[in-house]
């Protein structure tokens, strides 16, 4: 649950700021410091003693404490600078306030410019977003959320840093569940509860439906687990006038053994975070849903996990995904592509306008960008161009990497249409993943989406914890972006 939210026009006097605990002051880049920067004597004497000039404050937050004991920190937002660096600077400056678990944080918005309402909207979201502990079990010292966020000095905000901070914490609450408390049925419901909250409509493919409609790559994969429990899972939101047509497709692999190619201890740790995918998509969901973007949003999760039992597949397995495509199974622990595949088909029956897919897919993705980007592969350079810009508007960071067909000779079969993956070394493995994906996707407008960027050591840009929920803000901008494009 996010903080209330407060917002009033005017900044507090000298008695009610003295009565503040917690306050981000939050100021436009500048050489000098205003001359009504709240607690602006604080500010410049602790400047003195730390020696540094007033710009600094764009570059890292300043905290001291004031006279009665509260805390203060002071940060300089700059819009000319990338959204990723003033979220990350408004995350630093955040997690010195909510360290202290403390109840209330008042966000004072000192500007002039017409600015402030940016800078109001950039504080809210990071606020929101980050005020909420992710779930854990400790008996003792469980962590406290925020309970209200005061901001002062602009006028109300909108819908927009709510529905982003809402949709975030919704993905990332979900990546960070234990593997026992967010199996497939678990998982679904936790959708049909979500569902029955926002009114969206929900259609499931458990696996004996699947196995009749011939979705053999996908129950390829879950036919190792005892459970039975995995299901494609449609999710849809509807608005009243739709202007156009979203397919989103998220891997949800609950738990991730690699199966047959069982993965080592080292790397087997986090893997129940490899339904990160389904998480984004959801997280996507629900903030589009608050938004009331004028679309049709079918959700597509394909919840699964890769066990390792006697009726796992194996590696030469040949199996037939829904569309006839016959797959040659070369690697159990590339899973998530196979169950994406007959998902994305699924997904492409209805012909939608565009469709985006996401998921925990590669390491050789994080090899290649690390954790600090997600690598997208676009059907076209339009969309490429969207994608980018989605990422530097957003503050999640995205690279465009090639899908040229020479590239498609590794996935050459002498016993099926396609190999699953290949085991040379004559292209990184995200590459083949996403040719692999192509195949199911056909003509139609698609963006696939490898998150690199789902976990982070000590957070990305606007998040500060490990789990991201990278995806969800750059999904809606995206989406925002295109609904302006296609008109």
């Amino acid at each position: 649950m996010l903080a209330s939210l407060q917002t009033c026009f005017e900044l507090p006097d000298h008695a009610a700021l003295a009565a503040m605990s917690h306050v981000l002051i939050a100021l436009p880049a500048s050489t000098d410091i205003p001359e009504d920067c709240p607690e602006r004597a604080l500010l410049l004497s602790t400047l003195a003693r730390r020696r540094l000039d007033p710009e600094a404050l764009a570059d890292e937050p300043v905290m001291a404490n004031s006279a009665e004991g509260g805390l203060r920190v002071w940060l300089m937002l700059d819009r000319k600078q990338s959204t990723f660096a003033n979220h990350s600077l408004l995350c630093d400056g955040m997690t010195i306030l909510l360290d202290e678990e403390p109840a209330a944080v008042d966000l004072l918005i000192c500007s002039k410019t017409g600015d402030a309402d940016w800078m109001a909207e950039q504080a809210g979201y990071v606020a929101l977003a980050n005020g909420t502990p992710l779930p854990n079990q400790k008996k003792k010292d469980a962590p406290r959320r925020l309970e209200q966020l005061n901001i002062r000095g602009v006028k109300p905000l909108p819908e927009r840093p709510r529905s982003l901070a809402e949709g975030n914490l919704l993905a990332r609450t979900l990546i960070a569940l234990p593997p026992n408390s967010l199996t497939p049925s678990a998982y679904r419901t936790r959708i049909a509860t979500l569902a029955n909250e926002n009114a969206w409509q929900v259609e499931e493919f458990d696996l004996s439906r699947l196995r009749t409609m011939g979705a053999g790559a996908f129950v390829s994969v879950a036919q190792g687990s005892e459970a039975n429990d995995a299901a494609i899972v449609r999710i849809s939101f509807i608005s009243p006038q739709p202007q156009g047509h979203i397919a989103l497709v998220g891997k949800g692999i609950c738990f991730d053994t690699g199966g047959h190619n069982l993965k080592s201890a080292e790397t087997m740790i986090g893997m129940h975070e490899d339904m990160a995918g389904s998480a984004t998509v959801l997280g996507i969901l629900l903030a589009a849903t608050r938004l009331a973007l004028p679309l049709r949003i079918d959700a597509w999760l394909a919840l699964a996990s890769n066990d390792i039992s006697p009726r796992a597949s194996r590696q030469g397995d040949v199996v037939t995904a829904l569309d006839g495509t016959t797959i040659e199974i070369v690697h159990t622990d590339a899973e998530g592509r196979m169950v994406l595949a007959d998902t994305l088909a699924l997904a492409g029956r209805s012909e939608p306008d565009l469709m985006v897919d996401f998921g925990t897919l590669t390491y050789t993705m994080i090899q290649a960008l690390g954790c600090r980007y997600s690598g997208v592969f676009a059907s076209s350079d339009e969309l490429a161009g969207l994608a980018v810009q989605a990422g530097s508007r957003s503050g999640e960071r995205v690279a465009c990497f090639p899908m040229d067909d020479d590239y498609e000779e590794a996935l050459d079969s002498t016993q099926a249409d396609i190999c699953q993956c290949s085991l040379d070394d004559d292209a990184p493995d995200h590459i083949h993943a996403a040719l692999f994906l192509k195949r199911f996707v056909g003509e139609l407008p698609w963006l696939h989406v490898d998150l690199s960027a789902a976990s982070c050591d000590d957070g990305l840009g606007a998040i500060a914890t490990d789990q991201t929920g990278f995806g969800v803000a750059w999904g809606v901008q995206l989406l925002q972006d295109w609904l302006q494009t296609s008109r």
